[in-house]
Formats: structure tokens, sequence, C-alpha cells
């Protein structure tokens, strides 16, 4: 998720639409994720990640 916001600002600083598309995909995925994670379903096959 922090990957996709670092990639999210970089892409429209510099406005290379790629990026941007690749930021907005990584952090709707990590927002899932955590979102899944919070509730207490394992994700993929892991309950918890440290």
């Amino acid at each position: 998720m922090v990957l996709g916001i670092i990639l999210l600002v970089i892409g429209f600083l510099t406005g290379i639409s790629i990026l941007w598309t690749i930021g907005i995909i990584l952090a709707v995925v990590g927002a899932i994720l955590w979102i899944l994670g919070a509730m207490g379903h394992a994700v993929a096959g892991r309950r918890h990640y440290w």
C-alpha cells in the first residue's frame, strides 16, 4: 500500500501515467488486503504478517 502511494505521488509529479496507474492498483490491492487482515481473515494462507 505504501509503495502504491509513493508511485502515485511520483507519477503525479513527473506526469508518467504508467506510474500513476500502477500506484492506483497497488494502493487498492493493499487496502483490500489490509481490510481483510483487520477483519481476521487469513490472507494468502497467513493470519499474521510480521
